[in-house]
């Protein structure tokens, strides 16, 4: 429990006003679910926020999982970011989770989530003023689903319930966050240059996304496996990645009885 939630502060929880540690744990082991908020000093002219959640809701024929891709994909190769974490809610949505290794003014958070909705995800409906969440993992209480982060590869085989059955592992959680890496100051100013050089800040970069990609394409410099994002994959791709991660995997079989 202490390696993940370090790793939760690490990349996404500020440096104050965070939760102590015994609610983040009842947090993590369903005891309760809180609401974080992920700014500082609330909504004031000052406040500032080291994580951005982007949202993609459920949709038909899996789209909300090819989008995801989509724009996973983009924010790695065109805008040169590193890979972000991929959660599902418990309910009803993935999210994207970006890490900015300073605190960002939230205004000028929110100026590059909404270059990010023009330039890749128009067509959803994305309110860009929230900073509360449900961290993962946690119990959603109304599906009786855990949100959780998840392997990317695994990311396809949950698109219809966006949740898990039975708390996820918590030693799993924290390996998934281990590897991944905030994003620079150097790097955010970069991916708001190239977002803001867009024809009329609403057209995708230069370098725009294939439709329905098939692998998320690692960041430069980054490990060719780390980036891994499958659409579709087999038992083997996902068992094969995460002992990649040296996790040892636990599946579990449902038989369902016919009438």
């Amino acid at each position: 429990m202490e390696k993940l939630i370090a790793e939760l502060r690490r990349l996404y929880l500020p440096d104050s006003q965070h939760p102590v540690t015994a609610a983040l744990e009842d947090h993590l082991r369903a005891n309760t679910t809180l609401a974080i908020d992920l700014a500082t000093n609330g909504g004031t002219a000052t406040a500032t926020a080291r994580a951005l959640a982007l949202d993609f809701p459920r949709a038909a024929d899996e789209q909300h999982w090819l989008l995801l891709c989509d724009v996973a994909n983009a924010l790695q190769q065109d805008l040169k970011l590193p890979a972000p974490a991929v959660s599902v809610n418990g309910a009803d949505k993935y999210n994207l989770w970006l890490s900015f290794a300073q605190p960002v003014p939230l205004a000028r958070l929110r100026r590059f989530h909404a270059l990010l909705h023009q330039a890749y995800f128009a067509d959803l409906d994305a309110a860009s003023g929230a900073t509360v969440v449900e961290m993962p993992p946690c119990l959603h209480q109304r599906s009786g689903l855990w949100a959780a982060f998840i392997n990317p590869a695994m990311g396809a085989s949950l698109a219809e319930d966006l949740g898990l059955e039975m708390p996820p592992p918590i030693s799993a959680q924290a390996a998934f966050l281990q590897g991944l890496d905030s994003i620079t100051a150097e790097q955010f100013e970069h991916a708001m240059q190239v977002l803001q050089a867009a024809p009329g800040n609403a057209a995708a970069p230069a370098q725009a996304v294939t439709a329905k990609t098939a692998t998320l394409a690692p960041a430069a410099g980054g490990d060719n496996a780390s980036g891994l994002l499958l659409q579709h994959a087999t038992l083997e791709d996902i068992v094969a990645e995460l002992h990649r991660r040296n996790i040892e995997p636990t599946l579990r079989h449902v038989l369902h009885r016919q009438a």
